[in-house]
């Protein structure tokens, strides 16, 4: 039987393809729960009329997200934290101490979104991915400071966003 999708399933098809299944899988599963309709031209202009609307959507959506993306390439995180003297950590910097800076910076990213390859254990510089959207992803510059070198005024590179100094959890 071929029906025509109103919804995307895994492993049949997107919005709007027109798919072959078994009758009682159409029957029995797919139009009761109204994931399918029967092909005719009316119910394929409506589909298709839906998918561009939910297209211009998405589009809106990244570029939205690639507005903040931008915004948090320039922005510098300062993290706090105690060291001994080799400048080796006490624990260590982990994706969610990024994420809880930049959410005190105003962008809306929790720890699933910051990619750190390994939690950070030396204090220096770090860029850290930040993946917002599978399309949209940007890198975050992150400094790891020792408290003792707090009092010492960070180098900040030139920035369109003013940074501060932001004491993130202590280890």
């Amino acid at each position: 039987m071929k029906i025509l999708l109103k919804k995307d399933i895994k492993k049949l098809g997107k919005i709007g393809d027109i798919v072959d299944v078994a009758n009682g899988y159409a029957r029995n599963y797919l139009l009761p729960k109204r994931f399918a309709t029967n092909i005719n031209p009316g119910n394929i202009e409506q589909l298709n009329n839906k998918r561009q609307k939910q297209e211009v959507l998405y589009r809106e959506e990244v570029e939205k997200l690639q507005a903040i993306a931008n915004d948090i390439s320039k922005t510098l995180c300062t993290i706090t934290v105690k060291t001994n003297k080799e400048g080796k950590l006490f624990g260590s910097v982990a994706a969610s101490h990024v994420a809880e800076i930049l959410s005190g910076k105003g962008f809306s990213v929790d720890e699933n979104m910051v990619n750190l390859e390994a939690p950070i254990k030396k204090c220096g510089e770090y860029k850290v991915l930040v993946v917002l959207h599978p399309e949209v992803k940007s890198e975050c510059s992150v400094r790891v400071v020792s408290e003792s070198e707090d009092s010492a005024s960070p180098q900040v590179e030139s920035q369109e966003l003013p940074t501060e100094s932001t004491p993130g959890k202590k280890m």
